[in-house]
């Protein structure tokens, strides 16, 4: 006998026009912004080794969590897709909902502190529209990313120059959404259908993996995910290598780098023993040391955000 399961069709879903946002437009910088900050030189090497990945037309992959975009970077991540520079885009789930979000109505980011008070957290209506892209991406066998951006870009959606998602699908430029159900909010909406997201996620799980085969000589950018970037590259790299190996080749000598707040020992290319806590860190021990310990290179920037990336595009754009 099946469990209780409880019933969605009792939720009060409301509608966006009626949520406070901790983020509008007016908080996405735009493109001349430079922080007075000095970028350190792992930024500078990790520019530099993105410059001739893409001078040598290897891949450059971005994976990102959604403070990218709540921290008002997205103009920086399409620019630079725009340029050529960017070729692959990972993110989770939140990121799918606050870039849908910024497109609908140009803005996103719930009080959550007030609205989990009320039982209203996450439940609103038009972020239903990311389960429309899944179910789209299930019917078409596409992933999410792919579905969600076409979704956003069709329905002409006020700001979509803000959009990661439609703007990677305008560029034919893979943007994959790895989604853990049951973590975003759209998951509680009536309209959430799991075995659509599911397949359309795994769809986008292996159009990533894909892209990492060709990852010899490439950049994996690992920017403030801290287990689902690791994790989703982690797989997606064993597998690589697994087929490499069957053909005698070899997915050894590329570029890894960490963009996160968390401190680092200066010598993070070692793991350091299961008796630290530091141990358990997923972006050290499988981005900065175990995935390049055959000729790889791995770089770490403690830094915010809103210091680090807009540098990155500076320094990347004046390399190429």
């Amino acid at each position: 006998m099946a469990w209780p399961r409880f019933d969605r069709s009792k939720l009060e879903v409301k509608a966006l026009s009626e949520r406070e946002h901790d983020m509008s437009l007016a908080d996405v910088l735009p493109l001349d912004y430079l922080p007075d900050w000095q970028p350190s030189e792992s930024l500078r090497a990790t520019a530099q080794a993105c410059a001739v990945a893409r001078k040598e037309g290897r891949p450059l992959i971005f994976m990102m969590g959604a403070h990218v975009i709540k921290q008002g970077l997205s103009r920086f991540v399409i620019d630079l897709m725009e340029r050529g520079l960017i070729t692959h885009v990972g993110m989770n789930g939140a990121c799918a909902i606050h870039d849908s979000e910024l497109a609908l109505i140009g803005a996103t980011t719930e009080p959550v502190a007030r609205y989990i008070l009320e039982g209203q957290f996450g439940l609103w209506q038009e972020t239903g529209i990311v389960n429309e892209g899944a179910k789209r991406a299930a019917e078409r066998d596409l992933g999410l990313g792919e579905a969600l951006g076409g979704l956003l870009a069709e329905r002409a959606l006020p700001h979509l120059d803000v959009s990661l998602l439609a703007t990677a699908v305008r560029l034919d430029v893979p943007i994959t959404v790895h989604v853990g159900i049951g973590q975003d909010i759209v998951h509680e909406l009536p309209n959430a259908d799991g075995a659509a997201i599911g397949q359309a996620s795994y769809n986008d799980f292996l159009v990533f993996t894909q892209t990492v085969t060709g990852l010899e000589g490439g950049v994996f950018l690992n920017c403030g995910t801290a287990v689902m970037g690791p994790e989703v590259y982690l797989k997606a790299l064993s597998m690589a290598r697994n087929v490499a190996r069957q053909r005698g080749e070899r997915i050894s000598d590329f570029t890894t780098a960490v963009f996160d707040l968390k401190p680092l020992p200066a010598n993070y290319h070692a793991t350091p023993p299961k008796s630290e806590p530091g141990y358990y860190y997923r972006f050290w021990k499988s981005v900065l040391v175990r995935t390049v310990a055959e000729g790889g290179h791995s770089f770490y920037i403690q830094a915010d955000h809103r210091d680090s990336l807009p540098w990155l595009r500076k320094l990347l754009v004046e390399a190429v």
